[in-house]
Formats: structure tokens, sequence, C-alpha cells
């Protein structure tokens, strides 16, 4: 089976944008993992299993309600990895802006996405007024 991890990608990322946890959740593994772009550990917040990834997921929009990931590229590192490329945009809670790049690299299970490896420079937030 030949899986087209960038149209896979670029569904994923609409749906994100769309804040469709259900679709985003479609697409992803059974056994599936999710990696923060903060947290105590040397890579971040370990979400594992799908009520822990989703929970995770939905808590971006929760504290970025506009959230939104744009100018994406996609990229197929061949076997069962990709990576796409953004800029995150998103107002928090204090009504502060943030605009950063980021990376996600990905590991595939097939034509589902069993890992999502997040990593966002960090640049400070514009203060809100």
């Amino acid at each position: 089976m030949t899986v087209n991890k960038i149209e896979i990608l670029q569904k994923y990322t609409q749906a994100w944008n769309e804040h469709d946890i259900d679709t985003i959740m479609a697409m992803t593994a059974n056994e599936c993992a999710f990696y923060t772009i903060a947290g105590p550990e040397v890579y971040g917040t370990e979400h594992k299993g799908r009520d822990k990834v989703r929970a995770a997921f939905e808590a971006a929009w929760t504290n970025f309600p506009d959230a939104a990931w744009v100018d994406g590229e996609f990229y197929d590192l061949g076997g069962n990895k990709a990576m796409t490329t953004s800029t995150f945009k998103g107002t928090d809670l204090n009504g502060d802006r943030h605009e950063a790049q980021m990376v996600d690299l990905f590991v595939f299970d097939g034509d589902k996405i069993a890992t999502k490896n997040a990593f966002r420079k960090n640049r400070p937030a514009i203060k809100g007024e």
C-alpha cells in the first residue's frame, strides 16, 4: 500500500486550523503519542494513547482559541516518517499574541499518524492591549 503522506498532512493541518478534533483523531493511529513543545522532560511532555492525545490536542484550542498553523510546507522523509513546517499564530487567554515558526515530525502507521513531535521557536509573546 502506497501512502501519500503529503496529502494526509495537508488534510491533517486543515483539520487543525478548523479545530476539527474528530477528523484529526480519525487520522490518528490507535497506538499514538504526542510530544509537546514544552515540558519537564528533554522531549517536552509525552501524551500517549488516544484519550490523552485527544485531550492534549483540544487543550491547544482552549489555550489559544484562534490558533492557526499557516504557510505550511510538507515533506515526505521516506519510510514511515514525514515533517511539516509552519508558522503558529494564536492569541492566549491573557490576550497576548504568539507567532513563531515551528516544525512537526511525524511517524506513520500505515495511513494513520502514530506520533506527532512538535517543536516551536521560543519567541516572546506580543503583549495584548
